[in-house]
């Protein structure tokens, strides 16, 4: 039985071995925005196995954009030198080919590392003015961001740009913008966090115009022939929030100014949120955004073994699954999904030695490809 998980597929002009994509995982480890060793080894590690795709992290295209200190920023000729450096070298060794996902932390910015506590810095920390749509804090005690004027609204979208610029030097083979989990866009499309009067806030139109038109001026700077999606969180999962019938009319508009997939995950904006962590929880949004907006969609959220993302793609539910922790827990998984599912995946060169198909002694029960 041909594995569904391990069908070719193509974006414009890339083509992907499989279905399966690395997400992109915050390091917290950059300096200035600035990549450095420890990003050579973060996704040189994927590149050599855990999946046709690797995403770099979310990178932010301003400095007060990052979410902390220690964010990866793609704003200045250092962040994008480290930064081709490190694709450079995956793509030397590795098999996978790479993404960049772009975004803006809004008024979830100016914070500590998770691994501190994840709280608003301080002003003797170095705690930076946050923007957002609108004066409304993420939660009590955080910092208070600055209501975007006309002229924020145009410097960010146009720090997006460069940034995508900066992206075609380093040598991406896509990028994605990302309008999810309480960063910019996505507090932009929120009627929670968007209390704006005038042509950005309000309607769902005007909710929208913001990431619309950042996306169509990101997408007219990125070359025809590669692909861009979006991530989003398809609901707040708090009553009044974003929604996924709002979800679907997002992807839609999208579809039409040439997006080729949404990246469908949930929530982040407000800690008040529902959420029901289970296994594929996001599944049934990737399923109907792909089914009524007519796009290509990824999963990601709890997608954690070979015989799930088999399901997920061969019963239409996403184009794509898309692992974090996974990848992390398991850099190789790509080459254990073939296995068990009966396919192939690809191999460095200098890993080969390890295909089971020449270690038959290792595996015995091995069918021959």
């Amino acid at each position: 039985m041909t594995s569904a998980l391990f069908s070719p597929i193509k974006l414009r002009g890339l083509e992907l071995a499989n279905r399966i994509v690395v997400s992109p995982m915050c390091q917290y480890n950059s300096d200035n925005g600035t990549a450095n060793d420890w990003h050579l080894m973060h996704l040189g590690q994927f590149s050599l196995g855990a999946g046709a795709l690797v995403m770099t992290e979310s990178t932010h295209v301003t400095s007060e954009g990052r979410i902390s200190l220690k964010c990866a920023g793609m704003y200045s000729d250092e962040n994008e030198a480290a930064m081709k450096r490190v694709i450079d070298f995956c793509k030397k060794y590795g098999v996978a080919k790479h993404g960049l996902q772009l975004g803006h932390s809004g008024r979830k910015g100016s914070t500590h590392p998770p691994a501190a506590g994840g709280q608003p810095l301080k002003p003797e920390e170095g705690a930076y003015e946050t923007i957002a749509p609108s004066a409304a804090p993420y939660a009590p005690g955080w910092h208070v961001p600055r209501a975007m004027t006309k002229a924020d609204i145009d410097r960010v979208r146009g720090a997006f740009v460069d940034a995508v610029r900066r992206a075609i030097r380093i040598g991406y083979d896509l990028i994605e913008m990302h309008a999810g989990h309480g960063y910019l866009g996505h507090e932009f499309l929120s009627p929670l966090s968007n209390q704006r009067t005038d042509e950005y806030g309000g309607s769902l139109a005007n909710r929208m115009r913001f990431p619309l038109e950042t996306f169509a001026a990101m997408r007219a700077a990125w070359p025809s022939d590669k692909p861009m999606g979006v991530r989003i969180s398809a609901t707040d999962w708090v009553e009044g929030g974003w929604n996924p019938d709002e979800s679907v009319v997002f992807a839609r508009e999208l579809k039409k100014l040439g997006c080729d997939y949404v990246d469908c995950s949930s929530g982040a904006l407000d800690p008040r949120q529902q959420l029901p962590l289970a296994l594929g929880y996001n599944v049934p949004f990737a399923e109907r955004i792909r089914r009524e907006a007519g796009i290509p969609t990824i999963t990601v959220g709890l997608i954690t073994g070979p015989r799930q993302c088999e399901d997920i793609i061969a019963s239409g539910k996403a184009d794509f699954v898309c692992l974090a922790r996974g990848a992390m827990w398991n850099p190789r998984f790509a080459w254990h999904a073939a296995e068990e599912l009966g396919a192939e995946a690809p191999y460095a060169p200098k890993y080969m030695a390890c295909h089971p198909k020449l270690r038959p002694q290792v595996f015995p029960n091995r069918k021959a490809a």
